[in-house]
């Protein structure tokens, strides 16, 4: 019974898949568009079969340097939002300061970072995902031990709580969700910046980097087989950030006393 649920919420994103890609494969088909141009989803599919072991090495790359990035910046942004909360003063004089980082361009970051670490390194695309990772985790996280409800402070006062108490029972408690739609809006951003990074110089093995060799000589059904690599490692990032929120909640709802 309990696997109904589920089925239910993933039927519809599978049927609407499975239609668009039918109507992207009938298109190619009809008007006769060319490898070069579209390549069909059939031909795509072909390509990620031959070139899955090389795909596979590719998206390690990129997946190792979303993931590090997407770590450190959840932990940075976590870190940060209970200083500003602390300090009013710093969260004032902190937030624009991430708001204009966050706005510079990865094609004008990047460039610097590279410049700053050897070629073979990839520290500079991992910073890049910390930058991006950091500033959403922040934003969220220090709202939601911000705007706490009235009425749960005036009781944790009557209470005669003290700052740390109310911290721990109602300040952190009331940010968790934040933080999870956070991680969820920053899982997929990882991936992407990762491998938008290695389109700025460094090792050519990630993602970024066998898209734009393949796009450069007209090999578009393999260019497409990476890009079809970095949906699924996307994907992937997506989905564990959905699971570990499940996995919270539940354990949260088994052990209520724990907050």
């Amino acid at each position: 019974m309990r696997r109904a649920p589920s089925l239910l919420a993933i039927w519809p994103p599978l049927v609407f898949g499975v239609v668009f890609l039918a109507v992207w494969e009938t298109i190619v088909a009809v008007y006769d568009i060319k490898k070069f141009l579209l390549p069909a989803p059939t031909a795509i599919a072909s390509a990620f079969a031959d070139n899955l072991e090389n795909v596979w090495e590719a998206v390690l790359v990129t997946g190792a340097n979303a993931l590090v990035g997407f770590v450190l910046g959840v932990l940075l942004g976590i870190a940060v939002s209970f200083v500003l909360m602390r300090f009013s003063v710093l969260n004032e004089l902190t937030t624009p300061l991430a708001v204009a980082i966050n706005a510079v361009p990865i094609v004008i970051i990047v460039p610097v970072l590279n410049n700053m670490y050897p070629a073979g390194s990839q520290v500079p695309r991992r910073v890049m995902v910390v930058l991006i990772v950091f500033f959403v985790v922040l934003v969220n996280v220090a709202k939601g031990l911000r705007q706490v409800s009235g009425t749960h402070m005036e009781l944790m006062r009557s209470y005669a709580a003290s700052p740390r108490e109310i911290l721990v029972k109602t300040r952190i408690p009331n940010a968790i969700p934040y933080l999870f739609t956070a991680m969820k809006i920053a899982a997929p951003l990882s991936v992407i910046t990762a491998f938008v990074a290695e389109y700025f110089g460094g090792t050519q093995t990630g993602l970024g980097s066998a898209i734009t060799s393949n796009a450069s000589t007209s090999k578009n059904d393999v260019m497409w087989a990476y890009v079809l690599g970095a949906c699924l490692l996307g994907l992937s990032f997506y989905v564990a950030s959905i699971w570990l929120e499940k996995a919270t909640t539940r354990q949260h709802r088994r052990n209520p006393a724990m907050t």
